[in-house]
């Protein structure tokens, strides 16, 4: 068949509609009444529709239409179209009016435990109206959604560098530690070591992460197995509590310790194991007006957690979050 012109203004936004609700309703009289047209003018703009194309898009029945190999695909593309409209409805509404709009966060754990709390009371606190919606999961799934456009932003750890797909920046660096609950039998030793730890049960991040592969090649280094006795999780809540009730052992950022008084960090050090946390977004797509009112906030907040962190350790020269290496931006 001969390529059809499809650009060549016969083509409209109505049919692309009729299209997506005909293969939805799967009856001309259901698209109609969804699209308020009458069945006549529905039934004349398929036949328009299929004259452009030159394929026959459905298949009529006594109870309705079937879409054709040729309808779905032209579906699928048209709800591609119809999408994108929206989208772009929403970007220009965003425009107009910077004080209303929504920005969907996706979060993993070492983004969720103070960064991103502190980052959305601080654009609400600015921007009332503007709505945030976080969604969890592991880094895996966010990076498939955002790259769908399910999600806007990624607020998390950052364990590669900016490619032709996705755009990193880093705002501060975070150090992790063992915590345990506060009366736990090992943080009142003084010479404590990974091997007394052991024989307690451990928490670990899930074995797709990141973390989770450090760790191991951490006990590898120190010739030690991983604890057979243990959970498997990156539910912050989850950990905390498992924590604080028992003599469970868990690998967690440092700040999340030291607002805790339930919690304590044990005298281990994990050498270089570390991460910079920061945002996560697609190359491809513009960040809305809201998105970026978020972004300029998980800014602040950061600025403001690593100036605390100076501060507490007595540092008169805080660094600066964008001192990190440009290779993780």
């Amino acid at each position: 068949m001969d390529m059809p012109k499809l650009l060549d203004g016969r083509l409209k936004i109505r049919h692309l509609l009729l299209v997506d609700a005909l293969t939805r309703r799967g009856t001309v009289i259901g698209a109609a009444a969804e699209l308020h047209i009458s069945q006549p003018v529905a039934t004349r703009s398929l036949h328009d529709i299929e004259r452009i194309l030159g394929v026959t898009l459905f298949e009529r029945g006594p109870r309705g239409v079937t879409p054709t190999v040729f309808g779905t695909a032209f579906a699928t593309h048209s709800r591609g179209i119809i999408a994108q409209l929206a989208e772009t409805g929403r970007h220009l509404v965003e425009l107009a009016d910077a004080d209303r709009g929504t920005v969907v966060v996706g979060s993993h754990l070492a983004g969720s435990s103070m960064l991103l709390p502190g980052a959305i009371a601080h654009l609400k606190a600015h921007h009332p109206l503007l709505m945030v919606v976080v969604r969890e999961g592991t880094p895996e799934q966010l990076l498939t959604d955002l790259e769908a456009g399910a999600i806007d932003i990624i607020v998390g750890r950052l364990t590669a560098p900016t490619d032709h797909t996705f755009m990193r920046e880093t705002l501060y660096t975070e150090s992790v530690q063992l915590i345990a609950r506060a009366n736990h039998p090992l943080a009142a030793g003084e010479n404590v070591h990974l091997s007394d730890t052991v024989d307690y049960p451990w928490i670990l991040p899930s074995i797709e992460t990141a973390l989770r592969t450090e760790l191991e090649e951490f006990f590898a280094d120190n010739k030690l197995a991983l604890p057979e006795n243990r959970v498997e999780t990156t539910s912050y809540l989850t950990i905390r509590q498992l924590v604080i009730e028992t003599d469970m052992i868990a690998v967690l950022p440092d700040l999340l310790a030291r607002d805790d008084a339930r919690l304590t960090s044990l005298p281990i050090s994990l050498g270089r194991i570390g991460h910079n946390v920061g945002t996560t977004r697609t190359s491809s797509r513009i960040a809305t007006p809201t998105a970026q009112a978020f972004i300029a906030s998980l800014t602040a907040v950061a600025h403001e957690m690593t100036l605390r962190r100076c501060n507490d350790r007595g540092s008169a020269n805080p660094v600066d979050h964008h001192s990190v290496p440009a290779t993780y931006r």
